[in-house]
């Protein structure tokens, strides 16, 4: 320890080390349940590239593994640190470096928050479209190392779709650059697609150049009311189907509603089983809403009612972005799940949450980003209860064969990291397992990097 803390010390100014077991402790994990945390031996903030290679080169030399950090407000036990480890918190890295609205690019720095960013280059006409629901504290750099996603995939896309390029440090301090800062480009290997959610095992990103779009005008909002989950999710295939291009298409079931309502006296509507919410950033939004509207009558809402404006929209996003807040209220603890399925067998993935929700006696609330047919079933327990943690664990991975038995996989967008290590594993197989080991052997010889997740 004395030695590390030494040869650190000698490439990084004071007050980027912190060794208090009081602070260091409160770096020792993001969101998730039941993904066990080490103790980190440092916790190191770097605000240059510089830095960053000073540490890996350190860690090299010594053998001592490294955990990278965003803002941890992750799902699966990504960002937890490891006995012995350096924490390697990357939020002092927070400068948006380029915005180019003739290139339609951003280049940023990790720590930028997901949200500054989209406000900055709202300024210049332009859309950074991808917003994780944590949009307002997470950071670029953890949505890249998660490959995280949001409520306007559905017409967007997810993060790997914006990232062009980026500076990445390895494992023994060189600095890789990959990708390009062209609209077209296919030089190589797709280093830059491996990168995006390799939640920090490959090497350290430093710096991501993203593309932009043009800002879109604002999007109305739509309200449905369903009899049952079944019928919200026939509407969702109906209005696939016809090719409509929401830019948001989301499902809440019953529980989560009531949930919502309970934290923040919304108003929604507690009689119905699902509520869908369909947007559209349209020149004409309001006739686009007027055709979905039809199609979720013809599949048996029995109230539609959409937005007269973007300030009554926004309050229905608003009531869609409180959904995971509003079910982690309802009990001590949380277990948040990430199943994505075909759009054609939502209804399924729905269902049969719903008979695990009852075999198991747990409240099992879904939220869901429809239109991507990824679901968040979010598993209410008491974790004081030994008996009723262990039925959310198993319910948990109920959930998860669910989903891989309906042709879908075990994370949409929030990544392996410890949580769901094993089910990777069930997911690609053995040989698809051996491949990524070897990649991971490849960056990283001495498996210094994020050590414990993912594979």
């Amino acid at each position: 320890m004395s030695d590390l803390l030494e040869r650190l010390r000698t490439g990084l100014p004071p007050e980027a080390l912190i060794t208090d077991p009081d602070v260091t402790a409160s770096y020792a994990h993001d969101m998730a349940s039941f993904c066990a945390a080490g103790t980190p031996a440092v916790v190191v903030l770097p605000r240059t590239v510089e830095q960053v290679q000073h540490v890996m080169r350190t860690a090299t030399a010594l053998r001592v593994p490294v955990v990278p950090q965003g803002a941890r407000t992750g799902l699966s036990g990504a960002a937890n640190a490891s006995d012995g480890c350096i924490v390697l918190s990357l939020v002092k890295m927070d400068r948006i470096l380029e915005i180019s609205p003739v290139d339609r690019i951003a280049v940023v720095e990790p720590g930028v928050i997901n949200a500054v960013l989209s406000r900055a280059v709202n300024e210049h006409g332009l859309y950074y479209p991808p917003d994780p629901s944590s949009w307002e504290t997470c950071t670029i750099g953890g949505n890249i190392g998660t490959a995280s996603g949001g409520l306007c995939c559905v017409k967007y896309g997810v993060t790997a779709e914006y990232v062009l390029g980026l500076d990445v440090v390895l494992a023994d301090g060189r600095l890789l650059t990959t990708g390009r800062r062209t609209a077209k480009g296919v030089a190589g290997y797709d280093l830059t697609r491996l990168l995006v959610g390799s939640e920090g095992s490959l090497g350290i990103i430093v710096k991501a150049v993203l593309a932009l779009k043009p800002q879109p005008p604002q999007q109305l909002v739509l309200a449905a009311e369903f009899p049952s989950a079944a019928a919200a999710c026939d509407a969702v295939c109906r209005i696939m189907e016809r090719g409509h291009t929401p830019s948001l298409l989301e499902l809440m079931d019953r529980t989560t509603v009531r949930a919502v309502n309970q934290l923040a006296s919304m108003g929604l509507p507690e009689t119905t089983e699902a509520l869908l919410l369909c947007a559209f950033d349209t020149p004409d939004p309001a006739a686009d809403l007027a055709a979905v509207g039809a199609l979720c009558t013809a599949a048996g809402a029995t109230e539609v009612v959409p937005a007269d404006n973007p300030a009554e929209s926004e309050l229905l996003l608003q009531a869609r972005r409180m959904s995971l807040p509003a079910l982690e209220a309802v009990k001590s603890a949380t277990m948040i799940d990430d199943v994505c399925v075909p759009r054609s067998r939502l209804g399924e993935m729905l269902a049969g949450t719903a008979a695990i929700a009852e075999e198991y006696g747990l409240t099992i609330g879904v939220c869901s980003h429809a239109g991507d047919g990824n679901t968040h079933p979010v598993v209410c327990f008491d974790h004081t209860d030994p008996d009723e943690s262990r039925r959310a664990r198993e319910s948990f991975d109920a959930i998860m064969a669910l989903g891989l038995e309906l042709g879908g996989t075990i994370t949409g967008e929030h990544g392996v990291g410890v949580l769901k290590k094993e089910w990777l594993a069930r997911e690609l197989g053995e040989t698809g397992i051996a491949l990524q080991r070897g990649i991971k052997a490849a960056f990283d010889p001495l498996g210094l990097l994020n050590p414990g997740k993912l594979l």
